[in-house]
Parts: C-alpha cells; sequence; structure tokens
C-alpha cells in the first residue's frame, strides 16, 4: 500500500470519530507492510483526555505486540499529533509519522514545535506532513463549522 491508501483509512476513522461528536482525527500505525492498529479520537466518549487517535493507535499496537516499543513503525495521522502524542510516538520509537493537516493550536510536530526532530532527545522520527492535506483539513473544517452553528451533520 501507498501513503495516501493508508491517510485514506485514516480519513475513515476520522469519519467515524465525526459520527460521534469527536473531534476527526483518525490514525493507522503500520509496519512492514501490516497494519498494526488503526484508531479514532475518543477523549469525549472514553471521558479521558489521552484518548487521541495517535495514542489509542499505538496503544492496540504495543498490546497486539506485545512490546512497548515499535521500532520502525509508521504513524498515518490526519492532523499534526500534539505535545503528548509526540511524547507517546518518541518513547514508543516510531521510525516515521505522515500527518495530513497542520494543527495551528497544538502542533508539536511542525507548527509550534519540532518534538520529533528535537536533537536534545534521545530519539528522533522522520516526519513527512502534506499526505492529503486538502482532505484532512476539509473533514476539520467542516466539522468545526457545524459545531458554530450547532448543526453536526453525520458524514458529509
Amino acid at each position: 500500500m501507498k501513503t495516501e491508501d493508508y491517510m485514506k483509512i485514516a480519513l475513515a476513522e476520522a469519519r467515524k470519530a465525526a459520527d460521534c461528536g469527536e473531534v476527526p482525527v483518525g490514525a493507522v500505525l503500520v509496519r512492514d507492510g501490516l497494519i498494526l492498529a488503526q484508531a479514532h479520537n475518543a477523549p469525549v466518549t472514553d471521558a479521558d483526555p489521552s484518548a487521541h487517535a495517535e495514542m489509542l493507535a499505538i496503544r492496540r499496537a504495543c498490546a497486539k505486540t506485545g512490546n512497548y516499543r515499535l521500532t520502525g513503525a509508521e504513524l498515518y495521522v490526519t492532523l499534526e499529533p500534539c505535545v503528548m502524542c509526540a511524547g507517546v510516538i518518541l518513547q514508543a520509537r516510531l521510525g516515521r509519522v505522515v500527518f495530513g493537516a497542520r494543527d495551528p493550536k497544538a502542533g508539536a510536530v511542525a507548527t509550534l514545535y519540532q518534538i520529533l526532530n528535537d536533537s536534545r532527545l534521545n530519539h528522533q522520527v522522520e516526519v513527512t506532513e502534506g499526505a492529503l492535506k486538502e482532505e484532512c483539513a476539509k473533514i476539520l473544517s467542516r466539522f468545526f463549522k457545524e459545531k458554530r452553528v450547532g448543526t453536526h451533520l453525520v458524514n458529509r
């Protein structure tokens, strides 16, 4: 599969989040061409502020592999990871992160911070941004627009 194929799966996860009234972010974790886990945002549903798509995908992949290190794995996520998620990405020793849209309010990979490439830390992660950027940005902007007017339209 190609980067765009994985991002399409992440976008499908983001749509699931939107359907639940969650901020539409989706993630897919892959190693050696095998999908280890996929997830979408669920902090409201789970009553857990750490239930971001990236965190849930990493937790599931660690459970599946029986290891807290996911060396060489690639994370495909529709929105630039926040500080919390970037920290877990480093701790899990992922090899690469691919994200769609930048997050001007909380982005910790390219926008506000560059945590994954900070040479002061003991691990760095390859970062690729802009994969299916327009589609990733569109689902987010539509969700927040509908939230502002109070009409969340499911899966449109």
